[in-house]
């Protein structure tokens, strides 16, 4: 997993690579535009910071750049899925896999690697006994 978890806009970047890529900054663009309301140059940064990040990486053909995702899509949708649980929800425990059953970003055999690396989550619940 990347050292930072992608921002909301490079999350969506991530998904739209993760499902077809690669693709040129204009196509990225109008997804983003719709999104955010971003000018091009916006989108432009954002893709340059990516690639700084190693979250994709670029090659030109002819005048046009080419974003390919550089995140694998299980272990960074495990480890947002974890995060939320664990920050947002104060959830302790791993989350169940079928949480994710009706997703329309994985398939079943992603949802069983993606169960695996649930189960990996280290714990933050006190293993010591005791009344708070």
């Amino acid at each position: 997993m990347a050292k930072h978890q992608p921002t909301a806009p490079e999350l969506e970047v991530l998904k739209l690579l993760w499902n077809t890529q690669p693709r040129t900054g204009k196509e990225i663009h109008q997804v983003l535009t719709a999104l955010y309301g971003w000018t091009y140059s916006s989108t432009r940064k954002t893709l340059e910071r990516m690639s700084d990040k190693n979250f994709v990486r670029t090659s030109t053909r002819g005048n046009k750049n080419l974003y390919y995702a550089e995140l694998q899509k299980v272990p960074t949708l495990a480890a947002f899925a974890s995060d939320f649980a664990r920050r947002v929800l104060e959830i302790d425990t791993p989350l169940p896999v079928n949480f994710f059953s009706d997703s329309h970003l994985i398939n079943e055999d992603e949802l069983a690697e993606l169960e695996g690396l649930l189960q990996q989550v280290p714990t933050t619940k006190s293993k010591q006994g005791g009344a708070a």
